[in-house]
């Protein structure tokens, strides 16, 4: 229970540090000085200090995506584990429960966008439908995939029975279920070559276009939820390819911590060293990643 609430609170107060590493790296590459490290913790904390404004074309709907889009990454940071921690909730099939939990996420972030009345928030609501709606079969094949092959049924217990042992038994299915693992966080993050969080070209935004008319505190819960996402997604991959278990569990979580801070230096590499794919590509790039999972599937199966 102490790893478990550890793991939790290390989720809640890291995980916007992603964010910081993710920026430093891409200023690395661009041979820019780059925000400060704690950026993402600047901008939250000025943001719940404002208040927020509301059109009054919206509805309640409006005011409720912010806070039911974050209470859903706060319940899926609490199933998520991390380097042979189980999550402070674990029960069998609660994987299903962590792609609802994205899912409802994605459904008020989207109804909220749509209650503004706004085509150009229509417009990124309709993106991320359409693209989710591809990341989704990946992420649950590639779930599945790492279930028959632990016997497992619960993200603790499929993630907790993985060890080099298991690489070296299916090494080939462990790699391929990483690829379209880390497909689907660049996709379900809004990062490079999906989307990019930067932007504000309106033929090519997605998810900034959605939360435009967000302010205050309601924006930092979104802000804050999005980090939350991403911390979680990245401890899914983290866990299948970094399955390190030492005998000591501090070990086997700081080895893991060192994972998440790699994925977000892989992330920055990846956004630095590639251009955004065109709209008409991404959903071939998503459904390689289906292919990728279906594949790990298949050799398990053999």
């Amino acid at each position: 229970m102490f790893l478990s609430l550890t793991n939790v609170v290390l989720a809640l107060l890291a995980a916007p540090l992603l964010l910081g590493v993710i920026n430093r790296t891409k200023a690395f590459f661009a041979g820019r000085r780059g925000q400060p490290l704690l950026q993402a913790y600047y901008d939250l904390a000025k943001l719940l200090r404002k208040d927020a404004v509301y059109s009054r074309t919206t509805t309640w709907v409006f005011r409720a995506g912010p806070v039911v889009g974050l209470a859903c990454a706060l319940t899926a940071a609490a199933l998520a584990p991390l380097g042979g921690a189980r999550g402070l909730i674990s029960f069998p099939c609660d994987l299903i429960l962590l792609a609802y939990l994205f899912g409802v996420m994605r459904f008020f972030t989207v109804v909220a966008a749509l209650d503004t009345g706004s085509s150009f928030e229509g417009m990124g609501a309709s993106r991320e439908v359409q693209f989710s709606a591809l990341a989704e079969p990946a992420l649950l094949l590639g779930l599945a995939v790492v279930a028959r092959l632990t016997g497992e049924l619960s993200l603790s217990g499929m993630f907790a029975a993985l060890s080099p042992a298991a690489y070296a038994a299916s090494g080939p299915v462990l790699a391929l279920v990483g690829v379209s693992f880390l497909v689907v966080v660049l996709a379900e993050n809004s990062r490079i070559p999906v989307d990019d969080p930067n932007t504000h070209l309106e033929l090519t935004m997605i998810h900034e276009v959605m939360v435009l008319d967000h302010s205050g505190p309601d924006f930092a819960f979104i802000l804050y939820g999005a980090a939350l996402k991403l911390w979680v997604l990245g401890s899914l991959l983290v866990n299948v390819v970094l399955p390190v278990r030492t005998g000591s569990a501090a070990l086997d979580l700081a080895a893991a911590l060192a994972g998440m801070l790699c994925l977000a230096v892989l992330v920055g590499v990846i956004e630095s060293c590639m251009a955004r794919v065109r709209l008409l590509r991404v959903p071939q790039l998503l459904v390689g990643a289906v292919v990728v999972s279906g594949l790990a599937f298949v050799l398990l199966l053999r």
